[in-house]
């Protein structure tokens, strides 16, 4: 199937779910991360606040988790920017402060300190769905496309998504950015470089 059909259809699966089942399905996403993952040995973490009208994976509990158990490791989440096609990434931790931007997605105020894509040992990725070979559908913007070409190479690549793979994304190609992972409720799926 290609990417717009299963865009298409991913968005109006998750639009179905309950606030109830994304907080379940969300729930089960974490401790897999924190088992499966050498978080203790990463420096940098880069995330993602959610989007809640589109019923993303709630990444706060992970947050805070991370905030109390792991306070040695920077936090930074994304902020889309007025040219509407680059994202900078900013320190996320307890005393930032946030506001809602144009899409009322929470992003740290423009004093926040920056960092630069280089500084991540792992990546989580906002997604539609995905397939068996670590292929992508996003929003189709190409947000993380740009941003994880700036990411050093060793950078972990862990998609987040509340359901599993499709078999095959029909357009994928070479040049997309495959995942190294996806976590999704049930389990971890790991790929092949």
């Amino acid at each position: 199937m290609l990417k717009a059909d299963l865009r298409r259809q991913a968005l109006a699966r998750r639009r179905a779910l309950t606030e109830a089942e994304v907080a379940c399905c969300s729930a089960a996403l974490w401790p897999q991360l924190l088992a499966g993952f050498p978080v203790t040995a990463w420096r940098g973490l880069h995330l993602f606040l959610p989007i809640i009208r589109q019923h993303e994976p709630d990444t706060w509990p992970l947050i805070r988790q991370l905030w109390a158990e792991y306070p040695n490791l920077q936090l930074a989440v994304p902020v889309v920017q007025p040219d509407g096609h680059t994202l900078r990434h900013f320190h996320l931790g307890p005393e930032t402060p946030l506001t809602p931007n144009r899409w009322n997605i929470p992003e740290p105020a423009p004093n926040a300190l920056e960092v630069s894509p280089e500084a991540f040992d792992a990546v989580l990725i906002p997604l539609l769905t995905f397939d068996e070979t670590g292929h992508r559908v996003g929003y189709g913007k190409g947000f993380y496309d740009r941003f994880l070409a700036e990411c050093r190479p060793g950078a972990l690549r862990i998609g987040v998504s509340l359901e599993p793979p499709v078999p095959r994304i029909a357009d994928a190609w070479a040049g997309d950015v495959r995942l190294h992972a996806c976590l999704t409720p049930e389990r971890v799926w790991r790929f092949e470089e």
